[in-house]
């Protein structure tokens, strides 16, 4: 008999953690390789973990609801093979096994530090972000002390500023008020002079939503877990980034033409549908090789020159709720290509089987909302990226165009590209030249080109 360490896989570059949403097999119970043993979730996507081979479940280190580092040991299972080895994706840096053990150890014995202890929201119900709580980790802040934080964010939620300010206030670990000494006869204090006159700061005013009248017919529909990480992300951003929208109204008569004239026989040669997506997501990562400023990250004061084009394609699930899954350097497929990963991506997610690494790492994002029959749209941006481009209806319309024999007026198909995007790094001019050199490739479409 030998025993495998299962351990919490590594879930894209930007997931540090998951939650234990259910345990699916229990110990002593038999597991099939590839069978299923847990369902977690992290602030992104739910996911199932499997079992690397057959055997039996012999013991579990972590309890449904528990938030579990990536890499650490959440099992241990039974095998018939005579060989001892990990599961996970990548090697973790210590003895996993001897980690949860000094853990349990540690918690057995009453001396877990609170800032281990830290929860998602406290007893009050105050949220607080994975961000937030790291930084806790990170420098010791018991829960009681995070509690105990005045936050400046939505619903007075703690941000990254406001941990921080109290950090720098806080005094040094160990260190303690002076001892007050007995002196014989102290001088007489002096007073202050007019110019040393200390004025506190005045508290920063908590926004509070306003009160909400509930009428004897109405229904009370509580958020589930999805809805709310995308509320709490959406206004995050908000508060993140100054945000700035261009327009521009794009004549895309000659892609629409072509995609028509090539759709029967795509299918046929593909076995794939063609959509306006892959075409706009290719007009877009033409811009960004021309503009690659737009394709970066805020860190600080410091700015993130991303050397992949990763594109996220915003995408509605049937519960009503939204994921945006990435189509990894997307600057490396032709439109065939773009086109067979829009169509996998998108069948997953509505079939909610895209893992955690599909929805991760992306670096610029659109969305099209004239799928719903929408003109316009102002959409927020994704964090930690810097834009977002929202793709409108496509529209007949009477337009002028020129011509040898002089102007005339003729039926055109016309769009509406919305391009939202950073203030703090990205200004008019780059926002505004960058969602006008999408509309010219796409303007500019070859009608005879091959698929």
């Amino acid at each position: 008999m030998a025993q495998i360490e299962l351990t919490m896989p590594k879930m894209g570059e930007s997931v540090a953690e998951a939650t234990i949403i259910k345990w699916l097999k229990e110990v002593g119970e038999t597991i099939e390789a590839e069978e299923s043993l847990l369902e977690i979730a992290t602030d992104k996507v739910d996911s199932e973990v499997p079992a690397p081979e057959d055997g039996v479940l012999i013991k579990k280190f972590f309890n449904e609801d528990d938030v579990v580092q990536v890499g650490q040991v959440i099992a241990i299972i039974e095998t018939e093979s005579g060989i001892v080895e990990a599961s996970a994706a990548e090697p973790a840096n210590a003895e996993p096994a001897a980690a949860i053990k000094e853990v349990e150890k540690t918690i057995a014995n009453g001396q877990a530090t609170a800032a281990v202890e830290i929860p998602r929201s406290s007893a009050e119900g105050k949220f607080y972000s994975p961000l937030v709580r790291s930084i806790a980790k990170e420098e010791g802040i018991s829960a009681a002390e995070l509690g105990g934080i005045s936050g400046s964010g939505s619903e007075g939620r703690v941000t990254k500023a406001d941990i921080l300010n109290f950090i720098n206030q806080r005094p040094p670990a160990g260190a303690s008020a002076p001892e007050a000494k007995a002196t014989p006869s102290p001088e007489p204090a002096k007073p202050a002079p007019a110019a040393t006159k200390v004025v506190s700061e005045p508290a920063k005013p908590v926004h509070k939503p306003a009160p909400v009248s509930i009428g004897a017919n109405d229904e009370i529909i509580t958020m589930d877990r999805m809805r709310k990480m995308i509320a709490e992300h959406m206004v995050m951003s908000k508060h993140t980034s100054p945000h700035v929208t261009s327009f521009v109204e794009a004549d895309v008569t000659n892609m629409v033409n072509w995609r028509n004239k090539v759709k029967d026989g795509f299918m046929k040669r593909e076995g794939q549908k063609i959509t306006f997506t892959p075409l706009i997501i290719e007009a877009i990562v033409k811009a960004i090789k021309d503009f690659p400023m737009i394709n970066i990250s805020v860190d600080g004061d410091r700015i993130i020159k991303k050397g992949n084009i990763n594109i996220g394609m915003a995408a509605a699930l049937p519960s009503g709720n939204l994921i945006v899954p990435v189509i990894k350097n997307a600057d490396n497929y032709n439109l065939v290509g773009l086109t067979k990963q829009v169509n996998d991506l998108a069948n997953r997610a509505r079939n909610n089987k895209l893992t955690p690494d599909d929805i991760s790492g992306g670096t610029y994002t659109v969305t099209n909302v004239g799928t719903f029959g929408n003109v316009l749209g102002t959409p927020i941006i994704n964090q930690p990226q810097v834009a977002i481009m929202a793709a409108g209806a496509i529209v007949k319309k009477p337009a002028v165009i020129e011509t040898a024999e002089g102007d005339m007026i003729a039926i055109r198909q016309k769009m509406f590209l919305s391009h939202s995007y950073d203030h703090r790094v990205v200004d008019g001019a780059l926002g505004g030249m960058f969602v006008r050199r999408v509309a010219d490739y796409l303007e500019q479409f070859d009608i005879n080109r091959e698929f």
